[in-house]
């Protein structure tokens, strides 16, 4: 979900908005909010992020000031281009993540933020499959792994009150599924650049091999097509980082749906170079349309002795 603040929030008003946002979330992680009705959190999480206009508010050389830039085939209405919060409650229980939604809402929308827009998703159980989206191919393989690689690929290290936080870019993509499910299995394969079975890269290995942006056939031909996805969003191609991608399908009713696409990186530019490399050419990107997109500061966790925001707007 994505809310945008009353202009007048400003300055002090920020810091208490933002440090009222995480009392709520404590007190529904802890169970104990009235809005909850008594249900026990269980795995609910509640994550929190800042737009641009609040970041560059606090300072303009801070991470997570600059705005994503336009890209191609997007269909997005002012009010679902960027915001100033992003709320993403997650678990198990929709009920537990409903009453979680509606706690964490009414902290913003009591005191005159509205809601932008809001999608649901879904991602399936942990198993064999999990991780496959609506076209029936495993989503999100390659990513950062290891206390070491998240540091570097993820994790802000400053300034101080950012650091341990990260940058999201969240973007609903409507698919067209029905359209690139009539094509054979042979080409779906094609488009992005893996096996269906399993996912593994279409260069060989396992699932999360790395995929050989070299390897041919004997005859001369790219084993991972020029215009694969997997090829195109490699990070070797695009020239940047990795992506720490979490991301949930989404059905709203025939003709709408899709893929909330959500990444975490350090740099803003890992998305950007990606994202720019796809348009310029990505077999994928014809069954796709963006239809709300933004970026958000994540904020570093927090404790009552120092609240969500803490250090990041004036007192």
């Amino acid at each position: 979900m994505v809310l945008g603040l009353a202009p007048a929030r400003e300055g002090v008003e920020v810091a208490k908005v933002i440090a009222d946002l995480g009392r709520s979330v404590q007190r529904v992680t802890r169970g104990n909010h009235p809005r909850m009705a008594g249900l026990a959190p269980g795995d609910v999480t509640v994550t929190v992020g800042i737009g641009p206009r609040l970041v560059s508010g606090a300072g303009r050389n801070l991470p997570g000031a600059a705005r994503l830039p336009a890209f191609a085939r997007e269909e997005i209405p002012e009010e679902a281009r960027q915001g100033d919060v992003l709320l993403q409650i997650c678990g198990s229980d929709p009920l537990v993540v409903g009453c979680a939604e509606a706690a964490c809402t009414a902290a913003l929308t009591d005191v005159g933020a509205r809601v932008q827009w809001s999608q649901q998703g879904f991602r399936p159980p942990a198993g064999p499959h999990a991780g496959r989206n609506l076209l029936g191919f495993p989503d999100g393989i390659i990513v950062p792994k290891g206390p070491e690689q998240m540091r570097r690929e993820v994790w802000l290290d400053g300034p101080a009150p950012v650091a341990g936080g990260t940058i999201a870019v969240v973007r609903r993509l409507r698919i067209g599924a029905d359209r690139f499910l009539a094509q054979s299995v042979h080409r779906q394969e094609e488009i992005i650049g893996r096996r269906r079975s399993d996912g593994a890269p279409l260069s060989g290995g396992r699932p999360e091999a790395e995929v050989d942006l070299g390897a041919k056939t004997p005859d001369g031909r790219y084993l991972v097509p020029p215009m694969a996805h997997a090829r195109r969003a490699n990070p070797l191609a695009s020239g940047s980082g990795l992506m720490l991608r979490r991301s949930y399908s989404y059905r709203n009713g025939p003709g709408d749906a899709g893929l909330v696409f959500i990444s975490f990186q350090r740099e803003l530019r890992t998305f950007v170079a990606t994202q720019q490399r796809l348009d310029e050419g990505d077999d994928l990107m014809g069954f796709t349309t963006a239809t709300a997109s933004g970026t958000f500061l994540v904020l570093p966790g927090f404790e009552t002795e120092r609240p969500l925001g803490a250090g990041m707007f004036a007192e």
